[in-house]
């Protein structure tokens, strides 16, 4: 039976652009682009997941805002439940750690890149939102 990851990710924006963040080449889905976070510790709200990844991997500090959705999506080594949330800058500035380029886009920007299956629904769905 395939196991299930919980992870969450961070959709910063500041000043109406977005932060995505390139996959490096040892990881699972290798140079494929997502939202920085990560998996959700025993024990954690997703929201303290985010804030605690976004401090390791990111080296800043975000403010958790409004949830945007979850999505199931199934790889070859598990279902992986991706739950994203808006967040806001409040210290620091993204650097590179675990990934090997970030970018800031705009939302009608997004699709040009090649995005982790998972993150693809929020991706839809922020490009709608940011529209109204």
């Amino acid at each position: 039976m395939k196991k299930h990851i919980h992870v969450v990710g961070a959709v910063i924006i500041e000043n109406e652009k977005i932060l995505c963040a390139q996959r490096g080449n040892t990881k699972t889905l290798s140079y494929k682009w997502e939202f920085p976070g990560g998996k959700i510790e025993e024990g954690e709200t997703p929201q303290e997941a985010l804030k605690r990844e976004i401090d390791e991997e990111m080296n800043c500090t975000v403010e958790i805002g409004e949830f945007i959705e979850t999505t199931v999506h199934e790889y070859e080594f598990g279902f992986v439940h991706l739950s994203t949330f808006y967040c806001t800058l409040i210290d620091g500035q993204p650097t590179l750690t675990e990934h090997v380029d970030i970018k800031w886009l705009a939302a009608s920007e997004l699709m040009t890149l090649d995005w982790a299956p998972a993150d693809i629904p929020a991706v839809e769905k922020i490009q709608e939102q940011m529209k109204n």
